[in-house]
């Protein structure tokens, strides 16, 4: 019985030293090379169990294939326009490659070390390509966060890949910073385009102003104008009028003040108005009887019989 034990233990022991010898897990974490004497045979880049051949003859590298973060220290870069700024840059990277990374890097350390100059070298060279205005501005429309960091992605994932088996998910400015003297400068350029927009606004509003004045002194002047016109016309056709009477006047003094006043009775008779004057009043009087008076000329019988016709 005792034996048994022994020869069950035995088994056992050897089954665990065989597993741990001829095989291995990958996580879903995980990718995995396999080297035999020092060359890559096999690449794993699914979850699973895989047998190899027992150390020295393979052995199993495994690495992390979920994103990391490495950030770059905050470091002095300059614009297009010669501004100094103080960028702090980022990458989010995984490895995209195993093989290629365990020949060119191996380890996440040197890894990192190959992305500070991949980092640096494209942080340099995409914001000299920009403007201080690109990165702070008074107008949130001209800030180009986006596409310089889309910039900075694009200069890096290539070389990242082929060269050392790195995948770079996203690259981007995690802080910016400047000087106290170039801050100086941005609120004093921020200052005169405020001052250049105000005086801008206001140019516009003093021409809309103009023209809202000479288009109402253009009406005022034409209105005036027709009222002039029209004045004129009136005060022609009252001076004809005029000249009538004045005519009649001259020819017959008796006869132009009885047409006067038979004018001005039709006129207050007009709209059946209800009127107290006394019967001697001019030119009441007429509803009375008709004056009799000479005629100063022939034609002046015809206007007795207008005087009748109208009574």
């Amino acid at each position: 019985m005792k034996n048994v034990s022994v020869l069950i233990l035995l088994v056992v022991i050897g089954v665990v030293l065989g597993t741990f010898l001829f095989s291995f897990q990958v996580r879903e974490t995980e990718k995995a090379v396999v080297t035999r004497f020092g060359k890559p045979v096999r690449t794993i880049t699914e979850p699973g169990w895989e047998f190899k051949w027992p150390r020295p003859i393979e052995v199993v590298h495994k690495f992390d294939s979920r994103g990391q973060l490495f950030e770059r220290k905050m470091e002095e870069t300059t614009t297009r326009g010669g501004e100094p700024i103080i960028v702090t840059s980022y990458v989010i990277w995984s490895v995209g490659d195993p093989v290629q990374f365990l020949t060119a890097v191996g380890t996440k350390t040197e890894a990192e070390k190959q992305l500070r100059n991949l980092l640096g070298n494209a942080q340099n060279t995409v914001v000299g390509k920009h403007y201080f205005s690109d990165f702070v501005n008074s107008d949130p429309e001209k800030i180009r966060f986006e596409p310089i960091e889309n910039e900075m992605l694009t200069s890096i994932k290539g070389s990242a890949l082929s060269s050392y088996g790195i995948e770079i998910r996203a690259a981007g400015i995690k802080q910016l910073a400047i000087s106290g003297d170039v801050t100086q400068d941005v609120f004093a350029r921020m200052k005169k385009d405020r001052e250049r927009k105000t005086t801008t606004t206001l140019a516009e509003g003093d021409a809309e102003a103009t023209k809202i004045r000479t288009d109402a002194e253009a009406k005022r002047k034409e209105l005036l104008a027709m009222v002039e016109a029209e004045a004129k016309a009136i005060r022609g056709q009252g001076d004809a009028e005029a000249a009538k009477y004045y005519k009649l006047l001259e020819e017959d003094p008796e006869l132009a003040m009885f047409l006067r006043d038979l004018e001005s009775l039709k006129k207050i008779l007009r709209d059946k108005a209800t009127i107290v004057l006394g019967a001697d009043v001019e030119p009441i009087r007429l509803l009375k009887s008709i004056p009799t008076f000479t005629p100063a000329k022939a034609g002046a019988t015809s206007a007795t019989g207008a005087a009748g016709a109208g009574k």
